[in-house]
């Protein structure tokens, strides 16, 4: 599948880190953009912004935590675009790193929720379609058992979700041309991650496992691309970890490389 032609849904896309990324490089493979976020102002300079580039694009303000914003924002791609091709979920809420568990329901709601929300609609409009491709956006913070320095034990909750929710629906390729993959970023160089990775001294990002450069947003892009083209990728993770690293976790890996005997 090439992106020619091909209607895009783009979650949490009205800020100015992976979303508006994704939404402007799909719209340069030649698709056409739904961009959604629960932000008015930031939905709409999305949108200028594509259409600045020439791009057929919408803006729909939802909040995918919303299962009737949901169904809303993909009746709206329907009738505004003519159907859905691809899903991003990329939608993230904010989290301050050891915030208290008052907050740990944002990240469930958003990250979590909402995508199971998006997957359940996108499935429904891609099987009108003939198929379709999803990407999940993970996170690192989701590999690693027995993180020392736990930093938003609900994002990594949400986002080791999205790797089982990626797995689980491998079989819809075989049953009705849907690809699910999932993309598995470290620090991305986000305005926000940039400005706080710059203020760190490097003994901090020495102890605290920090990378010593940031994944790009390039990167993310051109990975988010391969996963909804690729026609042989189906219910796979693709890993990039910061300083270069990338490729996918093998199919069936079990999520640790040994068993400790019990005592």
């Amino acid at each position: 599948m090439t992106m020619q032609t091909k209607v895009a849904v783009v979650t949490g896309s009205g800020g100015r880190g992976c979303g508006r990324a994704i939404a402007l490089r799909f719209a340069r493979e030649g698709a056409a953009v739904m961009v959604s976020d629960i932000e008015q102002g930031g939905g709409e300079e999305t949108l200028q912004l594509l259409r600045a580039a020439g791009a057929r694009a919408a803006f729909c303000r939802a909040d995918v935590g919303s299962e009737d914003q949901v169904r809303a924002l993909f009746a709206y791609t329907e009738t505004e675009l003519g159907g859905v091709d691809v899903l991003v979920n990329n939608a993230s809420a904010p989290f301050a790193p050891g915030g208290p568990m008052t907050e740990w329901l944002n990240p469930i709601t958003v990250d979590l929720l909402g995508a199971l929300y998006t997957t359940r609609f996108a499935v429904d409009a891609m099987r009108r379609r003939g198929g379709g491709a999803i990407v999940n956006m993970s996170s690192t913070s989701a590999l690693s058992h027995g993180r020392q320095r736990p930093q938003g034990v609900a994002y990594d909750v949400a986002k080791a979700g999205l790797l089982r929710l990626t797995t689980a629906l491998a079989s819809l390729a075989q049953t009705d041309n849907i690809r699910v993959n999932c993309l598995v970023p470290d620090w991305i160089a986000t305005p926000e991650v940039k400005a706080y990775f710059d203020q760190l001294p490097p003994e901090q990002k020495n102890r605290d496992g920090i990378p010593a450069a940031l994944t790009s947003l390039e990167e993310v892009t051109d990975a988010v691309v391969t996963l909804a083209v690729s026609p042989t990728l189906a219910g796979r993770a693709l890993v990039i970890w910061s300083g270069g690293l990338r490729g996918l976790i093998p199919f069936g890996d079990p999520g640790y490389t040994a068993l400790e005997p019990e005592e």
